[in-house]
């Protein structure tokens, strides 16, 4: 059975469905009270606008859109009032909360930093959680092959996204499930199959760094990185692969997920997000919302079901199920099957 470390999920993740108000608003979680998000990504439900990943290590006010390769905006156009000890707080902007506009937000714990100079003499700082398998990293390139950048988990990171801070180099990703490995790659901001491309990641990461290659992407001399690595931990979070079926198909993790994350590894599609904020656990319809573009709420379709120990895709479709065709996700648990005692929680 899928024993958990980690009984109480929403002390290092958490959805949040929310409404914004006038002038700076609190949005206050729904389960653990005590987590204070260290990374916030936040989309508007109804509108074209751009997503907003926002990081403590970076600061409240600067904040990059995953669906575009622009630079990092620190214009005020988006950004948080603060991280709080159980939420965060909006500003009234377009982006993150303005007046009366529905938003949907994903939120990390990391909460661990360390700071230094990489194996090629170029800063790095991190704010991690071992414990849940998450870190937000940054970085400056040295467009030197076998550059080593420290991560700060303490686990092999198995999914990461980079993204240039100060131009509009796109969106990066790796990940070990892809054909190729890491020696593949695909861009986060764009619906492209992953590839080969050795220069933008290379080798295989490890349990203190991941490794880049020469690939201005992702090592560019002397310009500023920021990553997002995420690392298998058993019983709360799983990133993995999946062949798609003519019919049902069920995909095992160990828990009940409350947020899935996928993309098909080897076609033209987007990235695409599911949670349990926004959608009612099985329910008929499920409200999707995808990476790469800027479009709100996709509704009125069944696509899955987030079951006691994985989920079930429930029909036959490009975005997360075509037949015979392999899928990346990243999957994070709203209960563990099996907790740390070793005592089976409620299936749903």
């Amino acid at each position: 059975m899928a024993y958990t470390t980690i009984d109480d999920p929403s002390a290092y993740f958490q959805n949040k469905a929310y409404t914004g108000g006038s002038g700076d608003t609190a949005h206050t979680f729904d389960g653990n009270s005590d987590m204070q998000p260290d990374m916030v990504w936040i989309k508007n439900r109804a509108q074209l606008d751009n997503h907003a990943v926002i990081d403590s290590l970076r600061g409240s006010r600067k904040w990059l859109g995953p669906n575009v390769a622009d630079a990092e905006d620190s214009n005020n156009s988006a950004y948080l009032v603060s991280f709080d000890s159980d939420g965060f707080t909006t500003s009234d902007t377009d982006v993150v909360g303005k007046n009366g506009e529905t938003y949907i937000s994903w939120n990390w714990k990391a909460g661990t930093t360390g700071s230094g100079t990489t194996n090629g003499s170029k800063a790095y700082s991190y704010s991690a959680s071992p414990e849940s398998g998450f870190s937000v990293v940054t970085y400056t390139g040295n467009a030197t092959a076998g550059h080593l950048i420290p991560h700060g988990m303490g686990k092999v990171p198995r999914l990461i996204h980079i993204k240039s801070r100060g131009d509009d180099n796109g969106w990066h990703s790796g990940t070990t499930v892809s054909a190729s490995g890491w020696n593949d790659h695909a861009y986060l901001h764009l619906t492209n199959a992953f590839g080969t491309d050795a220069n933008q990641f290379g080798a295989t990461p490890d349990s203190t760094n991941f490794r880049l290659g020469t690939g201005t992407g992702t090592n560019g001399n002397n310009g500023t990185r920021f990553a997002m690595c995420f690392a298998d931990v058993q019983g709360y979070q799983k990133i993995g692969k999946y062949i798609g079926s003519a019919g049902d198909k069920f995909v095992y993790t160990g828990f009940q997920p409350k947020f899935i994350f996928l993309k098909w590894l080897t076609g033209t599609e987007n990235w695409t997000l599911y949670d349990t904020a926004r959608n009612p656990i099985n329910g008929p319809n499920d409200n999707f919302i995808v990476a790469d573009t800027n479009s709100g709420d996709n509704a009125n379709t069944d696509d899955l079901d987030m079951l006691s120990n994985g989920f079930l895709l429930n029909r036959n479709h490009n975005r997360a199920n075509a037949d015979g065709q392999p899928y990346v996700f990243l999957a994070i648990a709203e209960h563990p099957f099996v907790t740390s005692t070793g005592i089976p929680t409620t299936a749903f």
